[in-house]
């Protein structure tokens, strides 16, 4: 069965950042697989237009380019905030504030987000709102697990379940 549209994927795969024999940043196992239905927009347009047709047992090795993948880097995402937004109870948390720190926040509308700190100065922080990934290339290799036909109560949830229970 090839993959397409309403199929479910299940594949294995590393993913490099600067070229296909660069250090791994992630990986899966065979026997915890990246499992996902096809078309539905969960995945990367671009990995899954890489995919399409494949079937089980085939390899791949693509790259997606940054801005297809999770965008470049947008200025406006950088802001500067005052310290005081990080105390509690009139304190800050020692190590919070260290440069490359995510730390998870919440905008005035219940928003969250996760910022990096970029910059730490005497009355404020500098943090960068953008993806983690945001400029870089996205080098993926692996191999297609298994390929089958989604159940009417995965697409209608919109995920895959596993044998016998929910996932």
């Amino acid at each position: 069965m090839k993959i397409d549209t309403n199929k479910v994927v299940s594949l294995s795969y590393e993913l490099r950042t600067d070229g296909f024999d660069s250090a791994l940043v992630e990986k899966t196992q065979d026997d915890h697989p990246l499992e996902f239905i096809y078309g539905l927009g969960m995945m990367i347009p671009k990995f899954e237009e890489n995919l399409k047709g494949k079937e089980k047992g085939d390899e791949f090795q693509f790259k997606i380019e940054a801005s297809e993948a999770y965008g470049l880097s947008n200025p406006e995402n950088i802001i500067e905030l005052p310290k005081a937004t990080f105390e509690r109870d009139g304190s800050i948390e020692e190590g919070l504030l260290v440069k490359d720190n995510v730390i998870a926040m919440q905008d005035n509308q219940g928003n969250k987000f996760n910022g990096r700190v970029d910059k730490v100065g005497d009355e404020t922080v500098t943090m960068d709102f953008n993806h983690p990934m945001a400029d870089k290339d996205l080098y993926f290799k692996g191999k297609i697990l298994d390929v089958r036909e989604a159940t009417p109560e995965e697409l209608e949830h919109g995920h895959v379940h596993g044998t016998g229970h929910h996932h």
